[in-house]
């Protein structure tokens, strides 16, 4: 990995259009919607905007793991967002949520449809309301919160950090691949430590904490983030690779990674979500393309 020219920063900022790679299209200084769009609006009270993303499938996850548990309030209408279309800018979607990232949602069942954005809210707004995933028992609780909001914090690292500067960034710069790289390593410890003595992340029961940081921390020891795990030696968590491998096998899980996704192979892609038995035409389709020999 070669160094970057020396840079010395300028006394103001002032932005570049354009500088950024990949992203640079969508990428700016201010809020605020760049084009009128309304969002669509299905038949169930919950309504998600969205993109298979790590912090999408977050949700997606959640909402199967509820409608698995019987909960069939939990219905959902999952709709994409294409956030390198810029769809997160038009105004319906900054309307629900004004910082104009995914994942979004409106629960329409209560007096005034309510929104929430940030994908730990979203998280802790429906366990709360389905009264799942969140321990009774206060310590419980309060450690399932804790790494809940670890979560929060600490994937910025992950994926602004790492995953920006190994994967996307225009030029590789030596200095920002390994700071980051040593920062992903120090988590993924802090991880390990954890599960050496827990099943789940917060204690012996599955609960939001797992649901939040397994898009994250599971998918990338489990070789499917950035093409890194080798470069990250993620073999030497072995406690997180149990982890990760238990949760990747729950049927919810399959289900909540399919949802709003629009890349990678057809079989795993359901760009938008409206009832159960979407997943079944799906699995019709595929067999229609590809059927037994």
């Amino acid at each position: 990995m070669g160094e970057s020219p020396s840079y010395t920063p300028p006394k103001v900022w002032t932005w570049k259009q354009g500088h950024g790679g990949q992203w640079a299209n969508i990428n700016r200084p201010t809020a605020g919607a760049t084009h009128d769009k309304e969002l669509p609006v299905g038949r169930h009270p919950l309504q998600l905007y969205s993109l298979a993303t790590p912090n999408g499938v977050k949700v997606t996850v959640m909402l199967e793991e509820l409608l698995a548990k019987g909960h069939a309030d939990a219905e959902y209408d999952a709709w994409l967002i294409d956030i390198r279309a810029g769809d997160q800018f038009g105004s319906g979607f900054v309307a629900v949520n004004p910082n104009s990232k995914i994942p979004a949602m409106l629960d329409r069942s209560t007096p005034t449809p309510t929104r929430v954005f940030e994908s730990g809210a979203i998280l802790l707004y429906l366990a709360e309301k389905f009264a799942e995933f969140l321990p009774d028992d206060q310590p419980q609780r309060a450690e399932c919160l804790s790494y809940l909001f670890w979560q929060m914090g600490s994937a910025p690292y992950l994926g602004g950090g790492f995953g920006h500067f190994y994967t996307y960034a225009p030029v590789k710069i030596e200095y920002a691949i390994d700071r980051f790289a040593m920062e992903v390593k120090r988590q993924l410890d802090v991880l390990d430590r954890q599960l050496a003595e827990r099943r789940y992340i917060a204690g012996a029961e599955y609960t939001i904490a797992d649901i939040a940081i397994w898009p994250w921390y599971g998918m990338l020891v489990l070789g499917q983030a950035y093409e890194a795990a080798e470069f990250l030696a993620v073999h030497e968590y072995k406690h997180v690779v149990r982890w990760a491998e238990s949760i990747a096998k729950r049927p919810a899980v399959v289900r909540g990674r399919m949802v709003n996704r629009n890349w990678g192979e057809v079989s795993e892609q359901l760009p938008e979500r409206h009832d159960a038995s979407d997943f079944d035409r799906l699995n019709s389709a595929q067999r229609a393309t590809h059927p037994r020999e």
